[in-house]
């Protein structure tokens, strides 16, 4: 038990350690790039009229591997790049290689904002574009009762 807890211990001191050492830089780039492809992937959700990410991902079983697999492939690279700049980071500071921290921190900064941004993007943009389409509607009708 008291292995374990040394564990714990050290991952839960490196992780706290990471965002003030070298490489700090990626604690927003990674994010950064996240957000950017949810907001892309959020906007092309709306013009296709597909169900918003996060909620398909939690409540519907038979779309969950695909857009799971879609926002992994989204993400991917990334995640990736995470990797590796974690295991840089990591053999530079700790002397070692953790593979389980170095994901960890890669889905947290690479994964999580996509996951969280991709769905509120959906949506807003679903609104945008319905108030866009009744303006022009509402534009077009007047314009045909004036020539009527």
């Amino acid at each position: 038990m008291t292995e374990i807890q040394e564990v714990l211990s050290r991952i839960w001191t490196d992780l706290l350690a990471r965002p003030s050492g070298p490489f700090a830089f990626r604690f927003v780039l990674q994010p950064l790039v996240a957000i950017v492809l949810a907001l892309r992937d959020g906007i092309k959700d709306a013009q296709t009229g597909r169900s918003p990410y996060f909620w398909t991902v939690l409540r519907d079983s038979a779309q969950r591997r695909e857009r799971l697999v879609e926002g992994l492939r989204a993400t991917g690279r990334i995640i990736v790049f995470g990797i590796g700049i974690d295991a840089v980071y990591q053999f530079e500071v700790l002397g070692k290689f953790y593979p389980g921290e170095a994901l960890a921190i890669a889905v947290l900064l690479g994964f999580v904002p996509y996951l969280l941004i991709r769905g509120p993007v959906d949506r807003i943009a679903r609104r945008w574009t319905a108030r866009k389409t009744s303006k022009q509607e509402a534009l077009k009708a007047q314009s045909q009762r004036r020539f009527t």
